[in-house]
């Protein structure tokens, strides 16, 4: 039986500033580090083991999967472009609280979170929903079974596990925050109410 691993990278320079970043290309802050150090720790105090590492192709991600990569004494992480953030378009380099003046009435509000859902240039859910499907796909022709982790974002990050459940994107949205460095695992013996396996503490939008 495959075991997928889901986890976000830690806090980056956009997310620190508090601005949407998307695709946007930053690193790590110091805290950001730590946050995925904190995470490979708890990972190798349960004593789970990845056969495979894969990342998203942006910076934040490669350096949390290096990170991990190393505490666990794992090969080198893979990058797998599938799983690249969501375009947030107009919106990238925006800061949060402008959301609601940019994107309203089209925006879902939840109790950490404004998303907005269709500002020009950006994917929508139902676009990150058919990616995610894809990506699936994908890594069970390549994975019969085993453990994998797969270091990603927060919005794609959602939708990925609203697809493996076959889940409302809506009610996704609504049902729990992916923060920094939370790992989560999909599995057919794993209910998605159990999904998630550990919380950073200190978390950004």
């Amino acid at each position: 039986m495959l075991k997928i691993y889901l986890a976000r990278h830690g806090q980056d320079e956009d997310n620190a500033k508090g601005l949407l970043n998307g695709r946007r290309d930053k690193s790590l802050t110091e805290l950001g580090m730590a946050q995925a150090k904190e995470l490979a720790e708890k990972i190798k105090s349960k004593d789970i083991h990845f056969d495979i590492i894969y990342t998203s192709p942006l910076k934040r991600t490669k350096q949390t999967a290096k990170i991990i990569a190393e505490v666990l004494n794992s090969e080198r992480p893979i990058t797998l472009k599938e799983l690249l953030e969501r375009d947030f378009g107009i919106m990238a380099g925006e800061p949060h609280t402008k959301i609601i003046e940019m994107c309203s009435p089209n925006i879902l509000e939840t109790e950490k979170i404004t998303y907005f859902l269709s500002p020009k240039g950006a994917e929508t859910f139902p676009q990150l929903i058919k990616r995610a499907e894809k990506m699936l796909n994908k890594l069970e022709r390549l994975h019969k079974d085993g453990n994998v982790l797969l270091v990603t974002h927060g919005d794609f990050g959602k939708m990925i596990y609203a697809t493996y459940y076959k889940l409302s994107w809506k009610d996704v949205l609504k049902q729990f925050h992916f923060g920094n460095s939370d790992l989560l695992l999909l599995s057919k013996n794993s209910l998605a109410s159990r999904s998630h396996i550990f919380k950073i503490k200190q978390h950004n939008l």
